[in-house]
């Protein structure tokens, strides 16, 4: 059993930083991938929640992708000795505003048995606004 869970969100001013961290327990192995999304308020639908930065963890390295408006802006990084992934914002904005969920993919052994499965934290809501 893998449980995610996000914190870190509030209301900033626009310009300001916010660092949302993204906590993994439970008999975990390793990470293969890592991600946060935005959703907006209300939504919970996977297919509207939009990609802000991701990693994939391969033998021959890693990839981080962000989105086009998150790009310069923020980061997103990994602690292996807690489980838990990162994401630095700064310079908000407004349209930064939403419930921001972390996606990690990870790998689990029970029984003699490999499984790699995606697992969604519930969000932590970041509200950018004067």
């Amino acid at each position: 059993q893998v449980e995610v869970v996000e914190s870190g969100g509030a209301l900033v001013q626009p310009g300001g930083s916010l660092r949302l961290s993204c906590t993994a327990s439970g008999n975990i192995n390793k990470f293969y991938a890592m991600g946060w999304y935005r959703e907006a308020a209300g939504t919970q639908r996977e297919d509207q929640r939009e990609m802000v930065a991701q990693t994939y963890i391969r033998p021959s390295g890693t990839s981080t992708n962000y989105a086009d408006a998150a790009k310069g802006r923020f980061t997103i990084s990994r602690d292996n000795t807690e489980n838990t992934v990162y994401l630095q914002m700064n310079s908000l904005k407004p349209e930064d505003t939403g419930v921001y969920r972390c996606k990690l993919g990870i790998t689990t052994i029970q029984f003699g048995t490999v499984l790699d499965a995606d697992y969604w934290g519930k969000g932590t809501v970041v509200t950018v606004s004067s």
